[in-house]
């Protein structure tokens, strides 16, 4: 599927802000680390061809959003866009990186995002903090198709696909290298892992 130029030009945008506003090794998050939104836009050609975003119909949920930087970026091509982030001080800054991305769109004339984002404090594998995403949302866990997770805490959320996503769901581990790790009662996807030598797709049987 190829994308929209326009949508196309945006994404780029997106990715380009974000990626120079990335967490590092320094600073009181220095734990903490950015997703290279660039390499998931050149994921994106894939993922499209291969039905795992299906435009305006996939759900995705970020489970360790940060500042939501992902949802922003994959709002433009899903139905609901939602991200869960345990650090309140980390996902306090979603606000004001999201007016300055809007303002810097506004002046190149690109799309803004759609109205379909929503981030949650909270630990996203705590069912009180699902309840508030359907609450809010009207989406119990299982009506997610795709999920993401950096390599932190990938073994928790894989056990947390496992048992409470629905058949077929993705999760998408990002920041692994040659040896990609295996997890009860998920299925590696082969044929497009690791995508960009960096992401990798696991499917719920």
């Amino acid at each position: 599927m190829e994308l929209d130029e326009q949508l196309k030009e945006t994404l780029i945008k997106v990715a380009e802000f974000y990626d120079h506003r990335k967490v590092g090794d320094i600073g009181p998050l220095g734990f903490r680390r950015s997703t290279d939104l660039m390499t998931i836009f050149n994921c994106l050609g894939r993922m499209l061809d291969q039905r795992i975003i299906k435009p305006d119909e996939t759900m995705f949920m970020d489970l360790g959003c940060g500042d939501g930087r992902l949802n922003v970026f994959l709002s433009y091509l899903v139905k609901k866009s939602v991200g869960i982030e345990l650090d309140e001080w980390t996902l306090n800054k979603s606000g004001q990186l999201k007016a300055k991305l809007d303002e810097n769109l506004k002046l190149n004339r690109l799309i803004e995002p759609p109205d379909n984002i929503l981030l949650f404090h909270g630990d996203a594998t705590d069912d009180n903090v699902h309840e508030k995403i359907m609450l809010k949302i009207g989406a119990p866990f299982k009506d997610f198709d795709l999920f993401y997770t950096y390599l932190v805490m990938h073994e928790e959320f894989a056990r947390l696909i496992a048992q409470k996503a629905k058949s077929g769901s993705i999760l998408m581990v990002y920041g692994l290298d040659k040896i990609l790790p295996k997890y009860d009662g998920l299925q590696l996807l082969e044929d497009v892992s690791p995508m960009e030598g960096i992401l990798a797709l696991y499917q719920k049987a």
